[in-house]
């Protein structure tokens, strides 16, 4: 297969077109032109045309998965998932999640951390953090020295308990309605309870 036109794309910055006699496209990167010294009017045999296509393939997922870590934080399993899904190429997906996480651009620990930094300042208690951790597919190694992190969840139950009630002295439908909102929240329900008597509330709710 011979390479009718090689040169540099308009659009983005380090890809180039190699145009063959077939009429197709490939879009490889400055290496690829490099590793494989392409030039117009160059022959590629069948087995060097397959590896390059390969080759090209490679650098493109790279230059996703790149693009998707430096859009916002994301897990190992989340990016893979989404490469894989949409290049259904998991094999491939591992490997540029791989070459990220060798950048340092990918790395599950450091991203428990935000996960539970994000939903603590939004209010969410323990057991909804740890829902969202493993929604988001961070290995469970991860998630102990993160939530270590929590400060102590009296304060948050305090403003929302009053926010929920409003300076009101509830009555027990009230209160019973309170506590269900604070558990959907992720909070536990001795905590829950101690909010309440700090609150002034009397008696006692199950969980």
């Amino acid at each position: 297969m011979k390479i009718e036109k090689l040169e540099p794309s308009r659009r983005k910055q380090g890809r180039w077109l190699v145009h063959l006699e077939d009429g197709s496209i490939l879009r490889v990167g400055e290496g690829e032109v490099v590793s494989f010294s392409l030039y117009t009017g160059m022959e590629l045999d069948g087995e060097t045309l397959e590896a390059l296509s390969a080759a090209a393939k490679k650098g493109q997922l790279k230059g996703r998965a790149l693009n998707m870590a430096a859009a916002r934080p994301l897990s190992r399993k989340e990016l893979t998932d989404r490469l894989a899904r949409r290049e259904d190429d998991r094999a491939g997906a591992e490997e540029a999640a791989d070459w990220l996480e060798g950048l340092g651009l990918l790395n599950d620990g450091e991203y428990a951390h935000t996960v539970v930094r994000h939903y603590a300042a939004k209010g969410f208690g323990v057991k909804k953090i740890r829902d969202e951790l493993y929604r988001r597919g961070v290995p469970r190694e991860f998630w102990e020295d993160a939530l270590a992190g929590l400060d102590d969840p009296a304060e948050t139950l305090d403003r929302l308990l009053a926010a929920r009630l409003k300076g009101r002295e509830p009555d027990r439908e009230a209160l019973k309605k309170a506590s269900d909102y604070l558990a959907r929240r992720g909070f536990g329900w001795q905590d829950i309870a101690a909010a309440l008597r700090r609150y002034g509330a009397e008696g006692e709710f199950e969980e």
